[in-house]
């Protein structure tokens, strides 16, 4: 893998810029958090890199430029991405969301049935985002930290290489909020993941490298210590004094 490469990305919704030539790089391995003020286009610039907006500039990963693909193209080269609120099957048991994300072409009345065993990645989907416990559980009647970790191992089983996550840890609780930061560090051994996030506190403990957004650009990236240093960014977002 070569990590995720975005040059000169331009979103424009009836005449306003919601990105304004957006450069960013995430190598392979990173956690990149991504941060800025209400309106700076951060989600707007995942739905770019999924094919959900309409773009120009380049984005390319693994060597696969991206623009101008259908979002299930996109999506079968390894890009996955979750959304602020989880898209899970809820009447749905953990383990047949992971069946139906894995593709396994089970028809959905064999998705009711009893089942002899459980596929590797499916099992190993299970262990990594710590669902094992609650597979046969309906999702819907999962804590909001665990519908999101299932959310999470939906992409898993897909063999998403690159994890884009818009706001993972928001409504969760203390604990939930730990147990997803100790999980992006096992997410990135094999894998390259951005995060989209407001809650600072979480970005201090587990971001690896920070962008900052504002206004449709990138105003600042580094280190955690780098960008809450930058005036630019106590100005715009952090707030002076901030630390």
């Amino acid at each position: 893998m070569t990590g995720l490469s975005v040059r000169d990305l331009r979103v424009v919704f009836d005449g306003f810029v919601a990105l304004d030539g957006v450069d960013l790089e995430v190598p392979e391995g990173d956690v990149r958090f991504v941060i800025g003020p209400n309106g700076a286009g951060k989600t707007t610039m995942i739905d770019a890199i999924t094919g959900l907006v309409k773009a120009t500039g380049h984005v390319g990963f693994d060597g696969q430029d991206l623009l101008g693909r259908k979002v299930h193209r996109i999506a079968r080269l390894g890009i996955g991405r979750t959304f602020q609120t989880a898209a899970v099957f809820e009447e749905l048991t953990v383990l047949q969301n992971l069946d139906i994300a894995a593709g396994w072409g089970r028809r959905a009345v064999s998705l009711l049935r009893a089942r002899r065993g459980v596929p590797p990645e499916v099992g190993k989907a299970l262990e990594t985002v710590r669902l094992s416990a609650v597979r046969d559980q309906p999702a819907g009647t999962l804590a909001h930290g665990q519908k999101q970790w299932l959310e999470i191992g939906m992409l898993l089983v897909q063999d998403a290489r690159l994890l884009l996550l818009d706001e993972p840890v928001a409504g969760m609780s203390h604990d939930e909020r730990d147990a997803t930061g100790e999980l992006l560090g096992v997410l990135s051994r094999d894998r390259t993941v951005l995060v989209i996030e407001h809650d600072m506190d979480f970005l201090r403990r587990y971001a690896r490298t920070v962008t900052v957004m504002h206004a449709g650009k990138v105003l600042s990236e580094g280190s955690v210590a780098e960008v809450q240093a930058d005036p630019r960014v106590q100005e715009v977002y952090l707030g002076r004094g901030a630390s």
